[in-house]
């Protein structure tokens, strides 16, 4: 199926707001010790054939790289994460700095799978950095997927060609 992807706009973030709550459990997201402001980050939203939102994608640039911060996809295994990883990936903005990366929890063994099949690479684990953004985040879970204890960050990075 083919999504409608654009960049983030105005009037979608009450519902991204929404969704964020829902999915994350606020509108912080903590990587490598950093605290995001997802409300405040641009990124792309899909929408299907009634122009519904179905998924988000936020990114985080400085001058030498891009994080993808968050990625939500509402309907699993319809293509909504891959068509939002690729307007990511081909953003010119994106691709000028180079360093595409992202951080995963060590629980999250179904991003891993799907990050590892796009071409993604394991490139660090950060030993406890979970636990120690828990006092950044204290709403982050002791447990995350299939019961597994949240401990490390997974960071993953994409070579654009």
């Amino acid at each position: 199926m083919s999504w409608c992807i654009t960049p983030i706009q105005a009037s979608d973030r009450p519902w991204l707001r929404t969704l964020w709550e829902r999915e994350w459990g606020g509108l912080t997201m903590v990587s490598r010790g950093r605290v995001h402001f997802v409300d405040r980050l641009p990124g792309w939203i899909a929408r299907d054939r009634d122009h519904r939102p179905v998924g988000a994608v936020t990114v985080a640039q400085d001058e030498k790289s891009t994080e993808i911060v968050s990625l939500n996809a509402l309907i699993p295994r319809q293509g909504i994460g891959r068509q939002l990883l690729l307007a990511v990936e081909t953003d010119p903005e994106v691709r000028r700095r180079g360093r595409l990366w992202l951080i995963t929890s060590n629980d999250n063994l179904d991003a891993l799978a799907f990050y590892l099949r796009l071409g993604y690479r394991l490139t660090a684990i950060h030993r406890d950095a979970i636990t120690r953004a828990r006092a950044q985040k204290p709403s982050i879970p002791l447990r995350g997927h299939y019961g597994i204890p949240l401990w490390d960050e997974w960071e993953l990075e994409k070579e654009l060609d």
